[in-house]
């Protein structure tokens, strides 16, 4: 009975929130959403120079697929944020995303950490993708809700889309880290302490 009550409620909202582009930035909400579609879309730009890094310095071809088969898909996201913008009246443009640039930075340091052409690097690099994975899960699950209040619902469908996709990198990430990367990449750990 609870939710039967809440969802009317919600549908009274959407019905009474402006319509595509109407709110003008008026809001709180539309004003932080709007910013945080900027720091998404930098965020995923950056993303687009830093994954072919990964997938070059990843030991294992099904790392590497797996990381090429999501620079394709982050390609697609870019786009449908651009038409995100376009559906809010807003023009496409990036803001630094702080988050992403650590993420990013953190990538990097892991590969250095690790040796070259070892599973370890490779599991470092599953993790750190997975990281950026759940930062995206994060922000893309939000603008999906900013998106349905403020009456955007074009735009909450493509914004749903993408987080669907991310969950599903997530997903593959773990499966690649399960195959077997993080059993060798324990292996070679042993090794070393036995050479020690």
């Amino acid at each position: 009975m609870p939710t039967t009550k809440s969802k009317p409620a919600r549908s009274a909202k959407k019905k009474a929130a402006p319509s595509k582009g109407a709110g003008a930035g008026n809001s709180q909400l539309e004003k932080f959403f709007y910013h945080s579609l900027k720091d998404i879309y930098w965020a995923e730009k950056a993303l687009m120079k830093a994954l072919p890094k990964l997938m070059k310095k990843s030991t294992t071809e099904e790392l590497r697929s797996a990381i090429e088969e999501h620079i394709g898909q982050t390609e697609e996201q870019i786009s449908r944020l651009e038409e995100v913008f376009e559906i809010v009246g807003q023009r496409a443009q990036g803001k630094k995303c702080e988050a992403m640039e650590g993420l990013i930075r953190e990538a990097e340091s892991a590969v250095e950490e690790t040796e070259d052409g070892s599973m370890t690097r490779d599991a470092a690099i599953i993790m750190s993708c997975q990281k950026v994975e759940h930062y995206e899960i994060a922000s893309y699950g939000s603008l999906v809700e900013f998106a349905n209040t403020l009456g955007y619902e074009d735009a909450a469908s493509i914004l749903e889309q993408t987080l669907q996709e991310e969950k599903e990198t997530d997903q593959i990430l773990t499966g690649v880290a399960e195959s077997n990367i993080n059993w060798e990449a324990e292996q070679e750990t042993e090794e070393e302490e036995e050479e020690e």
